[in-house]
């Protein structure tokens, strides 16, 4: 398995480990995700979630070849039951990000309560370039925390960011040494065991509670954009470049 879970200390761990395929998500490693959430949501002994990659690599964004022979049917899929799953979490959510963050890899992060990357961390959502739209509530998220202009730059043309970027707009708390990211972000998960637990998700629940309807119905309008997009030739070219490992050609649209 891919996803690595674990339980220390009131911290329930997920872990992305395929590092062979630089992190690259499969429908199975969403499910795994998602029923990780879930079950911390259910464990009484989980104080807070802590989700990390391996050194060098948070997650390269989804496999593409299991994607293009197991794409998203459905809103019961794998993929958006841990988008589900992430959104509908109310207890506290650390990530802990070195390397690269690409696709979900970035999008998820704006579900998460607390975001810690590396001085070596690289983000970027590539959809568009991809012949995709944004996903996870990103069309909405991205532009409310910086503006329409940047935005434009990180969903419109996919530029990459450094983590300080990811600092300076939003999305990222603090950037660290590659070294220190994963242990900062658990000692911060950890000091959920000395809170109570109760008034952390109350004051979660306020926080978020009144924007979580509107992020699933995002999440469900930027789903059927999706769909239609990945049957689009734009989609069709842009994969087959990345298996030809060539640029895309988008010319003659």
């Amino acid at each position: 398995m891919s996803i690595k879970t674990a339980t220390l200390n009131g911290v329930a761990t997920i872990e992305i480990a395929r590092p062979e395929k630089k992190n690259a998500l499969t429908q199975a490693m969403y499910q795994a995700m998602a029923d990780a959430i879930r079950a911390a949501q259910d464990d009484a002994a989980v104080r807070a979630i802590l989700i990390t990659g391996q050194p060098g690599i948070f997650t390269s964004g989804n496999d593409i070849e299991d994607f293009m022979q197991r794409p998203p049917q459905s809103e019961d899929s794998s993929v958006f039951q841990f988008m589900k799953a992430l959104i509908g979490s109310d207890k506290p959510v650390v990530a802990a990000v070195t390397g690269a963050a690409v696709g979900i890899g970035t999008t998820l992060l704006l579900h998460c309560d607390f975001v810690y990357v590396s001085d070596e961390a690289r983000l970027a959502m590539p959809f568009v370039g991809l012949g995709l739209v944004p996903e996870f509530a990103s069309s909405l998220l991205v532009p409310g925390l910086m503006g329409p202009r940047r935005a434009a730059e990180k969903l419109l043309l996919g530029d990459p960011f450094t983590g300080a970027d990811a600092v300076e707009c939003g999305i990222a708390n603090a950037v660290l040494p590659a070294t220190e990211v994963v242990n900062h972000a658990r000692r911060v998960a950890e000091r959920f065991n000395t809170l109570p637990p109760g008034a952390v998700r109350d004051t979660k629940r306020l926080m978020h509670g009144p924007q979580r309807e509107r992020l699933l119905q995002v999440v469900s309008e930027e789903a059927k954009i999706f769909a239609q997009r990945l049957r689009s030739p734009e989609a069709m070219e842009a994969f087959q470049a990345f298996f030809q490992k060539r640029q895309p050609d988008f010319s003659r649209f």
